[in-house]
């Protein structure tokens, strides 16, 4: 099973780089994240027509908005974190070949020590807390999405710059550990990457041109599919597109049935 998250940062303005992805690249399941649209107007005939005929969209006008597609059916689908009051459409989540898949839009947080930033770390914790659950469930999880988190030095293209601002400020990166102490894997870490990759890129200052980014959209794998991830790798070639997404896709190939 081939699984893909992507913050296509509108969906309106990048359905053809979408349509053209999917096409070549042909994963099983994607999660798109900022799809910035009203339900009402989300492309399902174009996406259907791509190969994905299942689709499971929760979204808002101008901002958020999130969406799982997928080639085979879906079931026991999920909006929103349950038990956390929230108009805000950041999460989606349904069960797909007998795999748990959950894609997220994790808040901003706007600046340390705002409310803003508040508001992140309660719903990271509302996430891991009904994460935890999803796994006693469903042993063959995968979370995956946008978390606004770069969990380590080296996700960060100057570590030490961005040291206590957001999306790299100790609250975050420990809120995010948490998440991962349920029982959750980061796929990419789970092989030899190159230096300085990244999965996000600032549209000012030229920050793509010179890779000032940030590794901030993650694939998290549960125990029981770590053994099975063959390949995690970020399509940045997505981002050098015209008129990109300022993210690039995340992909990761896994064997469900591997022990």
């Amino acid at each position: 099973m081939k699984i893909a998250t992507w913050n296509v940062n509108s969906l309106a303005v990048r359905l053809p780089h979408l349509l053209d992805w999917l096409a070549t690249a042909a994963p099983d399941v994607v999660c798109l994240q900022e799809t910035k649209l009203e339900d009402a107007r989300f492309p399902l005939r174009e996406i259907r027509d791509a190969g994905y005929p299942h689709v499971l969209a929760s979204g808002q006008k101008t901002y958020n908005g999130v969406a799982l597609l997928a080639r085979t059916p879906i079931t026991d689908a999920v909006a929103g974190i349950p038990a956390f009051s929230d108009d805000q459409k950041r999460l989606v989540g349904a069960t797909v070949g007998g795999v748990r898949v959950v894609g997220c839009y994790v808040p901003n947080g706007q600046a340390v020590g705002s409310e803003a930033f508040a508001y992140k770390l309660r719903w990271l914790e509302a996430l891991r807390i009904w994460l935890a659950r999803e796994l006693a469930r469903n042993p063959r999880l995968v979370v995956v999405g946008d978390f606004n988190v770069a969990p380590e030095p080296r996700d960060v293209h100057d570590p030490v710059l961005w040291e206590g601002h957001i999306l790299f400020s100790p609250a975050e990166r420990e809120a995010f550990s948490r998440l991962l102490g349920i029982g959750l894997q980061d796929a990419f870490r789970l092989f030899d990457q190159p230096d300085q990759t990244f999965s996000w890129w600032d549209y000012r200052m030229n920050a793509f041109r010179r890779n000032r980014g940030l590794r901030i959209d993650h694939i998290l794998v549960s125990q029981a599919l770590a053994p099975g991830v063959r390949a995690c790798g970020i399509e940045r070639s997505l981002r050098a597109l015209e008129r990109p997404s300022d993210h690039a896709p995340v992909v990761a190939e896994i064997d469900a049935h591997a022990q």
